[in-house]
């Protein structure tokens, strides 16, 4: 019986902070967030972009399957590849490498 009534009373004593420090906790995780993973994705996209428009005729290229070779013709998302005596026929964003430009989260060998 003298339990009950400091159970059902709750202290008015900092109540109203918890919200803040809550908000500004996701807020921090958010932000966190977008510098780790968000931004240096979207960076690699565009560098991985940059690097397939500037390919041309005769660039050496690496595909993403391992395949090393030079470009003998461009299509619009298509490339031929001649490696060796063999002649591939590859999409364009399967490119990992041209030249000595190595497309961005691609590994380093």
């Amino acid at each position: 019986m003298f339990v009950a009534p400091a159970l059902i009373a709750p202290s008015q004593s900092g109540g109203g902070g918890g919200l803040s420090v809550l908000l500004f906790q996701v807020l921090a995780i958010g932000l966190v967030f977008y510098f780790l993973i968000i931004r240096p994705q979207s960076q690699a996209r565009k560098r991985h972009a940059q690097i397939l428009a500037a390919l041309k005729k005769g660039d050496d290229v690496t595909t993403s399957g391992g395949i090393i070779g030079k470009v003998k013709d461009l299509k619009e998302d298509r490339v031929t590849i001649e490696s060796g005596t063999a002649t591939v026929v590859v999409d364009r964003s399967r490119i990992i490498r041209v030249g000595e430009s190595v497309a961005p989260g691609s590994q380093n060998s």
